[in-house]
């Protein structure tokens, strides 16, 4: 079947959508022993070894936000994709549930936007987590309806993304959350990128049976800054193409921790996750275990210990969930933005952006509205 995979994409015929929906196929379920995994991966033709800047960060600026020594950092890079990085999970022990722990507790909250601000009102989604804890902590088959945070399906920070437009503006921003801020301005230094300065995020929730359409992420006006992605819970799928969807993918795993930089030529290339996978088994066991902490906090640490209560929620979340986060520098030195947002660029032929596939359909056009292809669940 992985000849099968090869096959399919040698015609170039919108190669990127017919890997897409190999990777996608529940029966029968594809191979997938050409999907590259960094974390068991060594240095070959196709991934290559990267070089960082152990001096950009230091050891106590990295433990700070949760991280390792830059110098113990596993990174690489890919033949054929100048500019993007692959980072595999650099987190301490015990770091990971503080992390998880802000994506699905603190940033939900108000004045930041979700997409269940989209068909309820700013009271009923005030207290995602408060709403949903309870019903988390409930042993399964006892379980009442889908609870809030398992029907969350993105949020933005900073200056939030216009679904409709595909834009930024001035006047649709809030504080960009100060410890996300640093985690990205450490990785991004380390990477070669000094003067980072985290704008936007946008915080992807996926279930099991969840997906991401093929899309390119230029509504940023400076695409000389790298896109930052971070990622916890369970695996996924990534497909990374090229600058046409007749560019064949190359197909990677994300598991939890690991971290994905595109700047420079891969900044804007296609790409999209078709499938969310079961962690490996004990892969996230020790990472995921708050009382693992290598050393005690330091003075000036962001990362913060997490109550038995809140992981008990978030353990039971995780079971079938992933959380992505992308983080962007919006504008460049000296840039502002225009009076009038000016349309996107350029979109995918044959694509009607917004909409996504709904859990257990079909491909039949079957489609709700909904913010993105940038958004969990977006379908092309």
């Amino acid at each position: 079947m992985a000849k099968m995979a090869a096959a399919m994409v040698e015609s170039g015929e919108d190669a990127f959508r017919k890997l897409f929906k190999f990777y996608k196929r529940r029966n029968p379920p594809p191979d997938f022993s050409d999907v590259i995994d960094f974390s068991r991966s060594l240095p070959s033709d196709k991934i290559l070894p990267a070089a960082l800047d152990p001096s950009a960060v230091s050891d106590e600026e990295a433990a700070r936000v949760g991280l390792q020594p830059v110098r113990d950092w596993r990174a690489f890079g890919l033949q054929g994709y100048p500019g993007f990085l692959f980072i595999s999970n650099p987190f301490l022990l015990g770091t990971h549930p503080f992390w998880i722990t802000q994506c699905l507790k603190t940033y939900p909250q108000k004045p930041n936007v979700c997409n269940l601000d989209m068909h309820m009102s700013p009271s009923e989604t005030q207290d995602i987590w408060g709403q949903s804890a309870h019903g988390l902590s409930t042993p399964a088959g006892k379980r009442e309806p889908r609870t809030l945070l398992e029907r969350l399906r993105w949020v933005t920070l900073g200056y939030h993304y216009n679904w409709d437009t595909k834009t930024y503006s001035a006047d649709h921003h809030t504080a960009f959350p100060a410890d996300l801020h640093s985690l990205s301005s450490r990785v991004t230094a380390a990477c070669g990128f000094p003067g980072f300065n985290a704008e936007a995020g946008i915080l992807n929730y996926y279930r099991s049976d969840s997906s991401l359409g093929i899309h390119v992420d230029e509504s940023e006006l400076d695409h000389s800054r790298p896109l930052l992605s971070f990622s916890f819970g369970q695996s996924s799928i990534f497909l990374l193409g090229g600058t046409r969807r007749q560019d064949p993918p190359t197909a990677m795993y994300m598991h939890s921790g690991d971290m994905m930089l595109m700047s420079g030529q891969s900044r804007l290339l296609y790409h999209a996750v078709p499938r969310i996978l079961p962690a490996p088994e004990g892969h996230t066991a020790s990472h995921m275990d708050p009382c693992s902490s290598v050393s005690p906090q330091q003075d000036g640490s962001v990362v913060e210990s997490v109550s038995e209560e809140d992981w008990k929620v978030c353990t039971r979340y995780l079971q079938s969930s992933r959380v992505n986060v992308t983080v962007r520098q919006v504008l460049g030195p000296g840039q502002s933005f225009p009076e009038t947002p000016s349309p996107l660029q350029r979109t995918d032929a044959g694509q009607t952006a917004g909409y996504h596939e709904e859990h257990g359909e079909e491909e039949s056009g079957k489609r709700k509205r909904r913010g993105s292809c940038d958004s969990a669940d977006a379908e092309t």
